[in-house]
Protein backbone atom coordinates (compact mmCIF):
# COMPACT_ATOMS: atom_id res chain seq x y z
CA UNK A 1 0.00 0.00 0.00
CA UNK A 2 1.18 4.04 -0.67
CA UNK A 3 2.09 5.55 2.41
CA UNK A 4 -1.14 8.07 3.49
CA UNK A 5 0.24 11.94 4.07
CA UNK A 6 -3.67 13.19 4.32
CA UNK A 7 -6.60 11.96 5.51
CA UNK A 8 -10.21 12.59 6.08
CA UNK A 9 -9.91 13.01 9.83
CA UNK A 10 -6.71 15.62 9.25
CA UNK A 11 -8.24 17.82 6.29
CA UNK A 12 -11.73 16.47 5.64
CA UNK A 13 -13.46 19.61 8.08
CA UNK A 14 -11.18 21.92 6.30
CA UNK A 15 -12.25 21.10 2.58
CA UNK A 16 -16.38 20.78 4.05
CA UNK A 17 -15.53 24.07 5.30
CA UNK A 18 -14.46 25.61 2.12
CA UNK A 19 -16.55 23.91 -0.31
CA UNK A 20 -20.22 24.24 1.38
CA UNK A 21 -20.22 28.48 1.46
CA UNK A 22 -18.51 27.73 -2.28
CA UNK A 23 -21.32 25.88 -3.49
CA UNK A 24 -23.62 27.55 -1.81
CA UNK A 25 -23.14 31.06 -3.34
CA UNK A 26 -22.71 29.40 -6.62
CA UNK A 27 -26.11 27.86 -6.35
CA UNK A 28 -24.99 24.69 -7.45
CA UNK A 29 -27.59 21.54 -6.03
CA UNK A 30 -25.11 19.30 -5.67
CA UNK A 31 -23.99 17.10 -2.90
CA UNK A 32 -20.81 15.59 -2.40
CA UNK A 33 -18.66 13.05 -0.01
CA UNK A 34 -15.53 13.26 0.96
CA UNK A 35 -13.55 9.56 1.79
CA UNK A 36 -10.30 8.06 2.65
CA UNK A 37 -9.33 6.39 -0.59
CA UNK A 38 -7.87 2.61 -0.19
CA UNK A 39 -4.85 2.17 -3.14
CA UNK A 40 -2.45 -0.22 -4.00
CA UNK A 41 1.32 0.41 -5.86
CA UNK A 42 -0.29 -0.38 -8.91
CA UNK A 43 -2.75 2.16 -9.27
CA UNK A 44 -1.96 4.69 -11.90
CA UNK A 45 -3.36 7.67 -9.35
CA UNK A 46 -2.38 6.73 -6.03
CA UNK A 47 -5.10 9.66 -4.28
CA UNK A 48 -5.49 9.54 -0.41
CA UNK A 49 -9.03 11.43 -0.42
CA UNK A 50 -11.91 11.69 -3.17
CA UNK A 51 -14.51 14.59 -2.77
CA UNK A 52 -17.30 12.63 -4.81
CA UNK A 53 -19.86 14.51 -6.23
CA UNK A 54 -23.34 13.69 -7.02
CA UNK A 55 -26.88 16.00 -7.66
CA UNK A 56 -29.19 17.32 -10.75
CA UNK A 57 -25.96 20.38 -11.32
CA UNK A 58 -23.21 17.90 -11.70
CA UNK A 59 -23.24 18.49 -15.32
CA UNK A 60 -22.32 21.78 -14.97
CA UNK A 61 -19.27 20.40 -13.18
CA UNK A 62 -18.44 18.04 -16.15
CA UNK A 63 -18.93 20.39 -18.73
CA UNK A 64 -16.12 21.39 -21.25
CA UNK A 65 -13.98 18.50 -19.96
CA UNK A 66 -14.84 19.14 -16.35
CA UNK A 67 -13.57 22.32 -16.48
CA UNK A 68 -15.33 23.40 -13.36
CA UNK A 69 -14.54 20.33 -11.16
CA UNK A 70 -10.83 20.75 -11.68
CA UNK A 71 -10.68 24.47 -10.89
CA UNK A 72 -12.88 23.14 -7.73
CA UNK A 73 -10.09 21.00 -7.24
CA UNK A 74 -7.26 23.30 -7.81
CA UNK A 75 -8.60 25.75 -5.52
CA UNK A 76 -9.65 23.44 -2.98
CA UNK A 77 -5.71 22.45 -2.77
CA UNK A 78 -4.68 26.19 -2.83
CA UNK A 79 -6.73 26.66 -0.26
CA UNK A 80 -4.75 23.71 2.12
CA UNK A 81 -1.50 25.47 0.83
CA UNK A 82 -0.78 22.17 -0.69
CA UNK A 83 2.49 22.02 -2.37
CA UNK A 84 2.34 21.15 -5.89
CA UNK A 85 4.51 17.51 -5.34
CA UNK A 86 0.97 16.36 -3.49
CA UNK A 87 -1.74 17.76 -5.69
CA UNK A 88 -2.15 14.20 -6.82
CA UNK A 89 -3.35 12.99 -3.56
CA UNK A 90 -6.63 14.67 -3.49
CA UNK A 91 -9.20 14.26 -6.31
CA UNK A 92 -12.54 15.31 -7.27
CA UNK A 93 -14.70 13.13 -9.75
CA UNK A 94 -18.36 12.75 -10.69
CA UNK A 95 -19.80 10.17 -12.80
CA UNK A 96 -16.80 8.46 -12.85
CA UNK A 97 -15.21 10.93 -15.14
CA UNK A 98 -12.05 11.11 -13.50
CA UNK A 99 -11.64 6.73 -13.88
CA UNK A 100 -13.01 7.30 -17.39
CA UNK A 101 -10.01 9.50 -18.42
CA UNK A 102 -7.25 7.62 -16.83
CA UNK A 103 -8.47 4.83 -18.97
CA UNK A 104 -8.05 7.03 -22.16
CA UNK A 105 -5.11 8.46 -21.19
CA UNK A 106 -3.78 4.88 -21.06
CA UNK A 107 -5.11 3.44 -23.82
CA UNK A 108 -3.81 6.60 -25.82
CA UNK A 109 -0.12 5.94 -24.53
CA UNK A 110 -0.27 2.57 -25.24
CA UNK A 111 -1.56 3.65 -29.16
CA UNK A 112 0.85 6.11 -28.98
CA UNK A 113 4.06 3.05 -27.98
CA UNK A 114 3.15 1.16 -30.81
CA UNK A 115 3.18 3.96 -33.71
CA UNK A 116 6.63 5.09 -32.08
CA UNK A 117 7.78 1.58 -32.29
CA UNK A 118 6.32 0.60 -35.66
CA UNK A 119 7.58 4.12 -37.32
CA UNK A 120 10.65 5.27 -35.10
CA UNK A 121 9.12 8.72 -35.47
CA UNK A 122 8.39 10.76 -32.19
CA UNK A 123 4.82 11.42 -31.06
CA UNK A 124 3.67 14.19 -29.36
CA UNK A 125 0.66 14.59 -27.59
CA UNK A 126 -1.55 17.83 -27.12
CA UNK A 127 -0.75 19.66 -24.19
CA UNK A 128 -2.07 18.46 -21.08
CA UNK A 129 -2.11 18.69 -17.23
CA UNK A 130 0.64 17.60 -14.83
CA UNK A 131 -1.52 14.91 -13.56
CA UNK A 132 -2.16 13.77 -17.14
CA UNK A 133 0.96 13.39 -17.93
CA UNK A 134 1.83 11.49 -14.86
CA UNK A 135 -1.02 8.95 -16.21
CA UNK A 136 0.81 8.69 -19.26
CA UNK A 137 4.65 8.46 -17.96
CA UNK A 138 3.46 5.71 -15.77
CA UNK A 139 1.74 3.39 -18.10
CA UNK A 140 4.49 3.85 -20.51
CA UNK A 141 7.15 3.41 -17.61
CA UNK A 142 8.28 -0.36 -18.32
CA UNK A 143 8.31 0.04 -22.31
CA UNK A 144 12.01 -1.05 -23.18
CA UNK A 145 11.27 0.23 -26.89
CA UNK A 146 10.32 3.72 -26.06
CA UNK A 147 10.89 6.23 -23.86
CA UNK A 148 8.39 9.37 -22.60
CA UNK A 149 9.27 12.66 -21.34
CA UNK A 150 7.50 16.38 -21.23
CA UNK A 151 8.17 19.21 -22.55
CA UNK A 152 7.77 22.47 -22.93
CA UNK A 153 6.50 25.09 -20.42
CA UNK A 154 2.97 26.36 -18.70
CA UNK A 155 -0.30 25.46 -20.56
CA UNK A 156 1.80 24.38 -23.31
CA UNK A 157 3.65 21.76 -21.71
CA UNK A 158 2.90 17.97 -23.32
CA UNK A 159 4.20 14.24 -23.26
CA UNK A 160 6.70 13.31 -26.06
CA UNK A 161 6.98 9.41 -26.59
CA UNK A 162 10.55 8.64 -28.25
CA UNK A 163 12.18 5.47 -29.54
CA UNK A 164 14.51 4.85 -26.46
CA UNK A 165 17.42 5.39 -28.19
CA UNK A 166 16.75 8.72 -29.73
CA UNK A 167 17.89 12.21 -28.52
CA UNK A 168 15.24 14.74 -27.47
CA UNK A 169 13.52 16.86 -29.75
CA UNK A 170 14.51 20.90 -30.07
CA UNK A 171 11.25 22.37 -28.42
CA UNK A 172 8.24 23.66 -30.38
CA UNK A 173 6.75 27.20 -29.05
CA UNK A 174 3.43 26.78 -27.43
CA UNK A 175 0.25 28.39 -29.63
CA UNK A 176 -3.09 28.75 -27.93
CA UNK A 177 -5.94 26.28 -29.72
CA UNK A 178 -8.50 28.82 -31.12
CA UNK A 179 -11.98 29.38 -28.74
CA UNK A 180 -15.14 27.35 -29.95
CA UNK A 181 -17.91 30.18 -30.78
CA UNK A 182 -19.99 29.27 -28.20
CA UNK A 183 -17.52 29.30 -25.21
CA UNK A 184 -20.02 27.32 -22.99
CA UNK A 185 -19.46 24.17 -24.61
CA UNK A 186 -20.15 20.85 -23.95
CA UNK A 187 -18.67 17.16 -23.99
CA UNK A 188 -20.48 13.58 -23.58
CA UNK A 189 -20.68 13.74 -20.15
CA UNK A 190 -21.96 16.84 -19.44
CA UNK A 191 -23.65 19.55 -21.39
CA UNK A 192 -24.09 22.63 -19.99
CA UNK A 193 -27.96 23.55 -19.83
CA UNK A 194 -28.99 26.90 -22.12
CA UNK A 195 -29.69 30.34 -20.10
CA UNK A 196 -26.58 30.25 -18.65
CA UNK A 197 -25.57 30.14 -14.53
CA UNK A 198 -28.22 28.06 -12.55
CA UNK A 199 -31.16 30.15 -11.41
CA UNK A 200 -31.75 30.01 -7.69
CA UNK A 201 -34.63 27.25 -7.47
CA UNK A 202 -35.37 27.90 -3.87
CA UNK A 203 -31.45 27.21 -1.96
CA UNK A 204 -28.67 24.48 -3.10
CA UNK A 205 -28.47 21.01 -1.55
CA UNK A 206 -24.59 21.25 -0.85
CA UNK A 207 -22.96 19.21 1.80
CA UNK A 208 -21.73 15.74 2.59
CA UNK A 209 -23.40 12.83 2.46
CA UNK A 210 -23.71 11.30 5.62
Amino acid sequence: MTDRKYSVTSIGSRIDSFLRPTLHDGGFQVNYEIRDVETSDGDVETPDIMVQFSGPDVDLLLSNRAELLLALEHVTMEMLRMPSEDHSRISFDANDYRLLRIEELRLSAMTAAEKVKRTGVPFRFNPMNSRERRVIHLTLRNEQAVRSESAGSGPGRQVVVYPAGMASLPELPYTPPPRSSDSRGSDARGPRRPGGPPRDRGGPRSGPRR
